[in-house]
């Protein structure tokens, strides 16, 4: 990227998109540089926190309670972006009216990062997430075990939630996130 396309990028960031959808971030970052052929997306990872997380293994869900009002996006390369987005604005990417390649259509996988008291290392455990709501000021998914195992109640919580593509959707395939690849996993 030239110095001008770089000083774009910086004008868009300055701009805000902080309150946008994951979708018109896409489309201003888009806007602020010329496409090239040989440009690859930028894949967003997303992280949402909260103060503490209560699992029911029967009913497979995820109770992250209090959780962020706001949740953290960023990407490495090729284009270096961080910043975030309302919970209603992230809840949209799992409907149609993200357009077809949806998280809903394509669930990512995630790691659930627990603080548990008295343990001297966070608790890890990798899911696949699927239908987010809302209760209260507490965001429920719906789980899939991948591996580890989720305690049944805990502290701080972290997720990392597995990438979607800049202007082109959920990823294709194996996400990869906490489990050893890097990058936008296997196409």
């Amino acid at each position: 990227m030239n110095f001008e396309e770089n000083m774009q990028v910086k004008a868009v960031g300055r701009r805000g998109l902080m309150g946008l959808s994951v979708a018109a971030a896409a489309a201003a970052l888009a806007a602020a540089r010329p496409a090239r052929a040989e440009d690859a997306k930028p894949m967003l990872m997303f992280v949402q926190l909260s103060g503490g997380v209560k699992v029911d293994e029967a009913a497979k869900t995820v109770r992250l309670v209090n959780v962020t009002p706001h949740t953290l996006y960023f990407a490495d390369r090729p284009e270096r972006l961080a910043g975030h987005i309302r919970m209603d604005a992230y809840l949209e990417e799992w409907t149609s009216k993200a357009g077809k390649d949806n998280f809903a259509a394509d669930p990512p996988n995630a790691a659930l990062s627990v603080y548990e008291e008295g343990q001297s290392n966070n608790t890890l455990a990798i899911v696949e997430i699927l239908d987010p709501r809302m209760d209260g000021k507490d965001l429920v998914y719906t789980y899939k075990l991948v591996s580890g195992k989720p305690p049944a109640t805990g502290g701080e919580t972290a997720l990392f939630i597995d990438w979607i593509g800049v202007g082109g959707g959920v990823g294709v395939g194996f996400h990869g996130v906490g489990v050893g690849v890097r990058g936008p996993g296997i196409r």
